[in-house]
């Protein structure tokens, strides 16, 4: 029987998904972050912990006979891509970003625009049967909208506050508060992961605090912008995935037609696999 396996691996976490030829699936697991880019090591280790467990469930499929695509973020760093693709064990497998995958599970073929806000963000243009991916720099350089840098302008913004510079405000103080201080807030700035950073992104989603809502207008513009540069005449459809998915179509609802997606990252890579891509 031959069997497909699909891999969906962003910065927080990797799912894993094996089908038949006929869609049905056998077997799915999950594991942890799976940004090639960023950390390529352990990226391979939770995309071979996630697919053995899919493989498990399936009644102990060898790798051997699997036809793999992997969505993964960080996959446009070539040198870490090739370092990662030696350690596979597949009977073949091909390497994409997770933009192309989630755009492929979003619409199905179909033309439109997706986004995909989440620890890092990525934004895919599907027209006229062609594929392009725009960001997904990472965070250092781009990620623009993404919970990693929310996070961040929300750390640099209680920073400012307390030199004098921004109005402090309850969500400000409290972060401050909950890291000991100013040095403390540094000092995690300096080891946290793009992961970690994400994690203060919620709290800029409740309430609302004066700062929550100046760094989450700013965030809307920049990505709002960025649409805008991909739309084409006449407009199409724009999907918003992720984490923060809701957060932007609810604040962009007015500026395209914003659709549900048809699908996730792991049913594009799946799709991929059996040759639909």
């Amino acid at each position: 029987m031959q069997v497909f396996l699909g891999i969906d691996g962003g910065g927080t976490g990797c799912r894993a998904a094996l089908c038949d030829a006929q869609g049905r699936i056998l077997g799915r697991g999950a594991a942890g972050p799976a940004n090639i880019s960023t950390d390529t090591a352990g990226a391979l280790a939770n995309i071979l912990t996630a697919s053995n467990a899919a493989l498990d469930a399936a009644g102990g499929v060898d790798p051997a006979r699997v036809s793999a695509v992997l969505g993964l973020a960080g996959a446009n760093v070539s040198r870490a891509a090739a370092q990662l693709s030696a350690g596979l064990p597949f009977a073949r497998h091909r390497i994409v970003s997770d933009a192309m995958t989630a755009t492929v599970g979003a619409l199905r073929g179909a033309d439109g625009i997706v986004a995909a806000m989440g620890t890092g963000s990525v934004f895919g243009l599907s027209h006229k049967g062609t594929f392009r991916q725009f960001g997904g720099r990472g965070f250092v350089l781009g990620d623009e909208g993404s919970g990693a840098v929310l996070g961040r302008a929300l750390l640099a913004e209680a920073l400012r506050a307390e030199d004098g510079f921004a109005p402090m405000t309850p969500l400000l103080q409290s972060v401050l508060d909950g890291h000991g201080g100013a040095e403390g807030v540094i000092a995690f700035s300096l080891r946290a992961s793009p992961a970690e950073f994400a994690q203060f992104a919620p709290k800029l989603l409740q309430g609302d605090d004066p700062a929550a809502e100046r760094i989450m207008t700013d965030a809307v513009m920049v990505v709002r912008a960025m649409i805008n540069r991909l739309q084409t005449d006449p407009p199409l459809p724009v999907v918003f995935l992720g984490g923060l998915a809701g957060a932007y179509a609810a604040r962009l609802a007015r500026c395209w037609d914003i659709r549900a997606p048809l699908g996730s990252g792991l049913d594009g890579a799946l799709l991929l696999a059996q040759g639909a891509g």
